[in-house]
């Protein structure tokens, strides 16, 4: 019995083409021919993008700045300045005779609802 040899059979015409010289090679050597090629343009890719990436993040980090206190509270050239000591101690500490009263004098008042609103009834 005669033993078939493995190789495909190619054509004069086909034998002497780029790609089918580069077939025979890249058979040979798939890491040289194939992987590093790979390898190079995934590392050249990364370099050339990361200016694209710096500048994505610095266009969002204009956009999104720290604001001062006055900015935060929204306190422009027309508003007052804030003092902190002064709007706690002075405003939000009720005596304690006004707390009294407020305590024993005080009314329950139901707010009105609007049409169609159950009031909790079932």
């Amino acid at each position: 019995m005669a033993v078939f040899s493995s190789k495909k059979f190619r054509s004069s015409a086909e034998a002497n083409t780029i790609a089918s010289r580069y077939r025979v090679h890249l058979a040979r050597h798939p890491f040289l021919l194939f992987g590093l090629p790979f390898i190079a343009t995934m590392v050249a890719g990364s370099f050339f993008l990361t200016p694209a990436t710096a500048i994505r993040y610095e266009k969002h980090d204009r956009k999104v700045r720290r604001l001062s206190k006055e900015e935060e509270l929204g306190i422009g050239k027309a508003g007052r300045r804030v003092d902190m000591k002064e709007e706690y101690y002075v405003r939000w500490i009720p005596s304690l005779d006004n707390l009294a009263k407020d305590l024993d004098d005080w009314e329950q008042k139901r707010v009105k609802r609007l049409p169609g609103e159950h009031d909790g009834v079932i």
